[in-house]
């Protein structure tokens, strides 16, 4: 039993940051699922589902596209650990974005749903983009994929700032024009984000920061 209690415990010490993200991520669900049950979502409950929904994956997406420049502008690797976590979680929620939109509001009439799509709510068509993209990335997260691809493994991951683009464009092209503030918060994240992936600007920010920490440490050294 105390064997057990310290396994436990040494599990909880090591991973406490992949628990705590993974916890915060199922916050959403769980907020609807008890409102849904307490029928307080709203009088438009599909309209609710779909903008929670939606919400949740586009800023968990967010997240875990930030998980890099975290690591490399703070130095916190930690933020690596749970990058393929958050990408599950945003895909998940994506999924139920779309299940809300063609079952809930469409009642699944595919024609419609089409037509919709091309002719009235192109919006659509970048949401669908965005979750199709999302689809493989899903599929492929783990590490036996990673082996099978090798190095196309990187190139097909990195196609998720498409999936990004995708639904931030969703957003944008769904909201009204007084409510376009929120999307263009998200664009401007996810540009920043972009920016900090050039390779000669992390290097100048790692170099940066390694500088940083040497010159805060050597008057410590010093002392001692």
């Amino acid at each position: 039993m105390e064997q057990q209690q310290r396994t436990i415990g040494g599990y909880l010490k090591s991973n406490w940051f992949w628990l705590t993200v993974n916890l915060a991520s199922s916050i959403p669900l769980i907020l609807l699922i008890w409102d849904f049950a307490q029928d307080t979502l709203s009088v438009d409950p599909i309209n609710a589902i779909n903008n929670r929904t939606g919400r949740a994956a586009i800023v968990i997406l967010l997240l875990s596209l930030a998980c890099t420049p975290v690591n490399t502008v703070f130095g916190f690797r930690k933020a690596l650990t749970v990058r393929k976590a958050l990408g599950l979680w945003a895909f998940f929620y994506a999924g139920l974005h779309l299940f809300n939109f063609v079952g809930l509001d469409y009642f699944f009439d595919v024609n419609l749903i089409l037509q919709d799509a091309v002719l009235k709510k192109p919006y659509i068509l970048a949401g669908l983009g965005a979750l199709l993209i999302l689809l493989p990335l899903a599929i492929t997260s783990t590490r036996s994929w990673m082996r099978r691809l090798g190095r196309n493994w990187k190139r097909l991951h990195r196609t998720v700032y498409a999936a990004g683009g995708l639904a931030v464009l969703h957003f944008f092209w769904q909201a009204k024009a007084a409510e376009r503030i929120e999307p263009l918060l998200y664009a401007l994240a996810l540009a920043l984000l972009l920016i900090l992936r050039i390779p000669a600007l992390r290097r100048a920010i790692v170099k940066m920061r390694t500088q940083w920490l040497g010159n805060r440490s050597q008057p410590a050294l010093e002392h001692r």
